[in-house]
């Protein structure tokens, strides 16, 4: 195995066990996050706290230190504005993360727990995702056939 592909098993590894050891697995727990209007759990804030203590100062100092980034060509970060796909799939995301307290990175991590309910999650994530591919690909053949036919 290539040191890439171990840099991405560890880094992949060490932040499913983040969300384990931070309960961002749990759904109960994240809901209650959610919930400001009534049992609110503040714990999670905590977590994208420290969250914040660390990448902060990473962000800053990693100009300074290299050229470009260890494992990859380049560093890929947004150039755009926000357009109304995005948006879209912003709350999309949230009222799907605040009705069941999952999103994609725990859901993921919360299938080593072998639950019916993180697996149901990813497998519906998985067909919107290929539904979406399949949607944008006929926009853009219908697109391709209307350019090229007039």
């Amino acid at each position: 195995m290539n040191r890439h592909v171990l840099v991405a098993l560890g880094s992949g590894v060490l932040f499913g066990l983040g969300l384990a050891v931070s309960q961002m697995i749990n759904p109960a727990k994240v809901l209650a996050f959610l919930d400001v209007a009534g049992q609110w759990d503040p714990s999670l804030a905590l977590v994208m706290a420290a969250a914040l203590l660390v990448m902060a100062p990473a962000w800053r100092l990693q100009g300074r230190l290299h050229a470009g980034p260890w494992y990859a060509a380049q560093v890929s970060a947004p150039r755009q504005r926000p357009d109304a796909p995005l948006v879209a799939g912003a709350v999309l995301f949230g009222v799907g993360w605040g009705l069941v307290g999952y999103c994609p990175g725990p859901a993921f991590a919360a299938l080593g727990m072998l639950s019916l309910k993180p697996l149901v999650f990813v497998l519906a994530m998985l067909a919107g995702m290929q539904l979406h591919a399949r949607w944008q690909q006929r926009q853009i053949t219908t697109q391709v056939s209307e350019t090229c036919g007039s």
